[in-house]
């Protein structure tokens, strides 16, 4: 691992609790390989994908002051999905602190966007435990600044399948959609995931990706390119 002190840099913030931005920082097939005294950064992980949501919704939420519900929902969701904050993982190179397992390195594990992603969120919700709200606000609303500068100017780089999906199904009164995960494939530190989307109760798609988020999303796009197709599919 990289000198954490470069990372602190980086992101504009020195932590008090160095512990904290180990953990954040130390996935979950490092811990299966290394096991006692070691912590994923998984709890982390939860607790910064919900600030994530909260610090961006209340920016927008001010630059925004005359734009409906669904529209702010689409653009959080395309500041803060997964290939965004990837982007910006990259950016910060924080794949070069990350501890992996000797199989997930072996795998190009410092490159994946879903592990890239998820060591994001961790680290910000270690800033949260170690220096409060206001601190973690800071830094994700300098971090995520040129991002929110482009939304605000309606540049998208990521599109949100799965709320451009939503939308258009509630406009049609239809409030059942769920994604199921439908099988995993491939060894753990090179994971393929499987998810079908289910309208009403009724499959109607299926996605697969490198994580969770990605296999959902590609299930939300392949139900909206039958939809856009005029395939008869409810």
């Amino acid at each position: 691992m990289k000198d954490l002190q470069l990372l602190e840099e980086e992101i504009g913030y020195e932590f008090e609790d160095k512990a904290l931005l180990r953990t954040a920082l130390t996935h979950s097939s490092y811990v299966k390989e290394h096991g006692r005294g070691e912590q994923s950064n998984e709890r982390l992980e939860f607790l910064g994908d919900a600030f994530f949501d909260a610090i961006i919704g209340e920016e927008l939420f001010k630059i925004f002051p005359h734009q409906e519900e669904g529209f702010l929902s689409r653009t959080r969701a395309t500041l803060v999905c997964e290939a965004s904050l990837a982007c910006e993982a990259v950016r910060l190179e924080l794949g070069e602190f990350i501890l992996l397992g000797n199989g997930e390195e072996r795998s190009g594990g410092r490159k994946r966007p879903s592990i890239l992603a998820d060591a994001m969120e961790a680290v910000m919700g270690a800033i949260y435990l170690d220096g409060g709200f206001e601190a973690v606000k800071s830094v994700v609303l300098r971090l995520f600044r040129d991002s929110i500068e482009d939304a605000q100017h309606g540049k998208y780089v990521v599109v949100d399948h799965k709320t451009a999906l939503q939308e258009k199904l509630q406009s049609r009164g239809i409030t059942d959609i769920k994604y199921v995960l439908a099988g995993e494939e491939g060894p753990d530190h090179d994971k393929t995931f499987l998810v079908q989307l289910e309208v009403n109760g009724k499959a109607v798609s299926k996605g697969k990706g490198k994580s969770k988020k990605q296999a959902e999303q590609h299930a939300a796009e392949a139900m909206m390119d039958r939809l856009e197709r005029g395939q008869n599919v409810l």
